[in-house]
């Protein structure tokens, strides 16, 4: 399995087109399935960009808090060295974190996380867990019973990235389920070899009596007529 990246971000807002910043960066590693004691954790000033009430209420995170805090230029170099060239897994990872840390890093001149190394595990979940009504971390966390009061109150990137990890470590431990097309043309392939269904079903021939024929007849003879 080697070594593993599971990450998260805390942002300004949602559409970094739109000038949006990443102001939270959150990583954790694992090696062969375990999870180790070697994180990446930086707080990063928005570079003026000011952050909405509503964001607010989600990671508590002020722009007064970040005034002093590293802008992304000098932030972004740290990220790309701590997480190599290993797999790199966020939640939604594919339509949120990485085409913003990308954003983030084309913004400074860096390479961005290439496409190989991106792997999403709300894509992974969907291929192997069946029952939650929700794919989101809160409800997969709860589906496999890893605790959540870490995040009780506000979310946050390491916080996140750490239930990320142990979320994903079920996951990996989880078989992927079978290709359903498969099962029901197995199933219709079993169907049809039914003795009293397929091709091979014993039947017997009755041949009418001479006065059931008579009769046939001329029933046909009256309604035609």
């Amino acid at each position: 399995m080697g070594r593993v990246i599971c990450f998260d971000i805390e942002t300004t807002g949602l559409e970094y087109m739109r000038g949006d910043r990443c102001i939270e960066i959150g990583a954790v590693e694992m090696i062969d399935g375990k999870i180790t004691d070697n994180t990446f954790h930086e707080y990063i000033n928005p570079d003026g960009k000011i952050i909405p009430p509503d964001s607010y209420m989600v990671h508590k995170i002020s722009n007064a808090f970040l005034e002093d805090k590293p802008k992304m230029n000098i932030i972004a170099p740290k990220f790309l060295e701590f997480i190599g060239d290993s797999p790199i897994v966020a939640h939604n990872g594919l339509d949120f974190d990485f085409p913003f840390i990308n954003h983030e890093l084309q913004m400074v001149g860096l390479p961005q996380i290439p496409r190989n190394q991106q792997f999403d595990s709300i894509v992974i979940a969907r291929n192997r867990v069946f029952g939650p009504k929700s794919y989101s971390l809160d409800a997969l966390a709860k589906w496999y019973g890893i605790s959540l009061t870490a995040r009780a109150d506000a979310h946050g990137a390491l916080i996140d990235a750490e239930i990320l990890a142990k979320v994903y470590k079920e996951l990996e431990n989880t078989a992927p389920a079978p290709d359903v097309s498969d099962i029901i043309a197995k199933q219709h392939e079993a169907f049809l070899a039914h003795p009293k269904i397929g091709a091979n079903f014993p039947h017997r021939e009755f041949n009418a009596h001479e006065d059931e024929l008579l009769n046939h007849n001329a029933f046909m003879e009256k309604i035609t007529a």
